[in-house]
Order: C-alpha cells, then structure tokens, then sequence
C-alpha cells in the first residue's frame, strides 16, 4: 500500500521540513514544563508553539493531531474525499483517559463539578473527531494500547486497506504533555533528570514529550485514479505480547522478535534487505537493553539503527505514528540523523545508535515501538528501487 503523503508535529519541528533541520543541526528542543505547574525538574519535549489556528480549549491532543493530518493530507494532495472510502485510525494514551484534575478534584471537595471537561472527553473520541473534520465516509477507530497504540493504528489501517474496507486510511497517533503521565513516569523512578540518551551505557531514563504523526495510505488503484505517485509504501506489520510484566519487557525480548518476524514475513522480505531501524529506544535501562539484545538477534551486529527519541522525548501513544513518519521521511531522504544523545557503547547491548548524519540505502526500513503490558509492534516501510 502507497504512502502518498506524511505529516508530524513534536518538539523537533512543527512539520516535516523542520523537523528534518532539527535533525541535521542537531537540535534538542528540551526544557522545563511550563504546560501545567509542577514542583518536579524532569525536562521535557513540549510543543513551544501550537499555531493560534489549531488552539482548541482543552483538545490539545486533538490539535496536535489535526496538525499532522492537515500537513499529510497536503502532501498526499487529498482535498476532495468524495468518492472514495477513508478510514481513519489513529493511536492515543492520553486522550482516552479523563485527565481533568480539577474536575476530580472538585468532585471530591464538593460532591459536584462542572461537566465541561467530561463533555469535551466525550466529544473528543479522536478517530471520530478527525472523520468528521475532514468528512471521511469509511472506519474509523481509535487504538489504546499504550506506548505502541499509533503503530498499532498503522497496521489496523494497512489491514482495512488490504481486506478491501477502504481506499484510502488516515492512520496515525498523537498525544499531550499531560500532568498525570508526567508525574506517573517520575513516580515510576524512570524519568532522567537531565536529557535522555537512549541506547547509551550511562542512559539514566526517559523523558517525556508530546506530538503527533499521521500517514495517508492508500491503494496503488486508489493512486492511479488520483494521479499521485509516491516512491514510499506499507508492507509490513506484527504485533505480539510477552505477557511478561505490567511495566517490564520479557528480558529475553521473545515478544519484540516475534513481532519484528511477523511484520518481516507480511513484507515477504529478510532481515537483511532491512536498511535501517528506528527503535522505540526510551533511554531506559531495561528497554533499551532488552530492544538492542533482540535487533541484534534478528538483523545482525551491523545493523544500522538510531532512536529518535533524543530528539522528541517519548510521547507515548503519539510515538509510533511520529517515528512511522521518521521512518519514511528518512527513507525518502536517504539518510538519519545521529541518535541524539549516545555517546558511550553498553557492552551488555550488541549493537549500538548511530553517531552522526548516517546515508540510508536499501528498499525498507523498520518502525518498532515497545509498549507497558508487554505489547511490541513494528512495520516494515519500503522505498521504489528505481524512485
């Protein structure tokens, strides 16, 4: 299935010609929170500057999302839906949960509170919100499972597209920086109190940030009738649980490695066309050596691979559907940027992130994304040989 068109908004660049500057100069949007009051100093990854046309009150989830979908649906140059079926599939963690805490609040004081913020949760269901924004006549659903929803959402999408039940998807993720997670991860004890340097041997934690990344994916008839092209497709996706652990990974990464051969063997490719891998890559301990240990057991010690989340922090249910997008920007690109952050080698971890601007070359890259629960996910993007 086609990839006519990308879209992202995070700390690194409010779309994707920033973001692709910010990879390249090296730039690590990162600072204190000033989304909400909090006593904690973890840094964070926050989208500074949310344009005035896409502020809606107490939807920030919502507006990062219609960010990234305005901007792949302009890539993709889809305008006019009428006349073909669009899904819409989209990832959260934050937006599915009531994260009101002055309604709670004064629910407990009080024993009553003011349903506005119940009412924007209910309105803001953001699979539904989006098909009706953009008049989308087709599925729509949207995927909660944690840290690897919008992955998850992105290959829910390529099922649709490939079991015929639409011709078009727009399928992604987004999330916010919100209070509850914020403060839940620095109780967890994994939120590095400078910045994140994932895969590294002195890797302290993660941090959180916040963003949005959506694809538009369509049949190749779909395409011909539009009269797009695009050198960039969706071939691939797995998905399987360890069953392990609430909060852990399984330590000998069965789950990930199954999800990676399920997502290799719908491509009806090898681990060793693979061109690169974006990994979750969080910056924690166990993640990251868990993640290494197993791309190491699938593609080989020479396996070209990095973390974007040096440059994003980890946005949680939004991650999939950002790095997705990173994923195919590089493969379009021909190249990924220095994993930002790595600098010392973990001898416990086989492989490590590269270190500097990387040339790409090779038809398919991977996207995996790790997720509490045990949940693992990747897909397997490919690029035209001849394009």
């Amino acid at each position: 299935m086609l990839i006519t068109g990308i879209g992202v908004i995070s700390a690194a660049g409010n779309n994707v010609v920033e973001t692709l500057s910010s990879f390249e100069q090296g730039t690590r949007n990162a600072g204190p929170v000033t989304l909400f009051p909090t006593i904690l100093k973890a840094p964070a990854f926050e989208v500074r500057q949310l344009p005035a046309e896409y502020y809606l009150e107490g939807w920030r989830t919502v507006s990062l999302a219609l960010i990234a979908v305005d901007e792949a649906m302009k890539d993709a140059r889809l305008s006019d839906l009428s006349g073909f079926r669009v899904g819409v599939c989209m990832g959260t963690t934050v937006a599915s949960q009531l994260n009101a805490l002055q309604f709670y609040k004064a629910y407990r004081e009080t024993g009553a509170a003011p349903m506005t913020s119940v009412d924007r949760f209910l309105k803001g269901n953001l699979a539904e919100y989006i098909a009706r924004r953009v008049h989308a006549r087709g599925p729509r659903l949207s995927v909660v499972n944690a840290c690897s929803s919008s992955t998850d959402a992105i290959g829910v999408a390529l099922s649709w597209l490939k079991g015929g039940l639409c011709d078009i998807a727009i399928a992604g993720g987004s999330d916010e920086l919100n209070h509850v997670p914020y403060c839940g991860f620095n109780s967890l004890g994994i939120a590095n109190p400078g910045l994140c340097a994932p895969f590294d041997r002195d890797r302290k934690g993660l941090n959180l940030g916040e963003g949005a990344g959506v694809m538009v994916i369509e049949t190749r008839a779909t395409a011909r009738k539009r009269g797009v092209v695009s050198p960039l497709f969706l071939s691939g996706y797995g998905t399987s649980s360890d069953a392990y652990h609430l909060t852990a990974p399984s330590p000998d990464g069965v789950g990930l490695k199954a999800a990676l051969r399920a997502a290799l063997a719908e491509a009806g490719i090898s681990p060793g066309e693979v061109g690169f891998v974006n990994a979750h890559g969080t910056g924690t301990h166990d993640n990251d050596l868990v993640e290494g240990k197993a791309l190491a057991d699938i593609f080989g010690p020479e396996l070209i691979m990095l973390s974007t989340k040096g440059f994003t922090g980890h946005t949680l249910g939004a991650a999939g559907g950002i790095e997705a997008v990173f994923t195919a920007a590089g493969l379009r690109a021909g190249w990924i940027p220095a994993s930002a952050g790595f600098q010392n080698q973990d001898e416990a971890i086989p492989i490590s992130p590269v270190r500097e601007r990387t040339a790409v070359c090779g038809q398919y890259a991977v996207s995996t994304s790790l997720a509490f629960g045990g949940t693992n996910a990747a897909i397997v993007i490919g690029r035209e040989e001849d394009a």
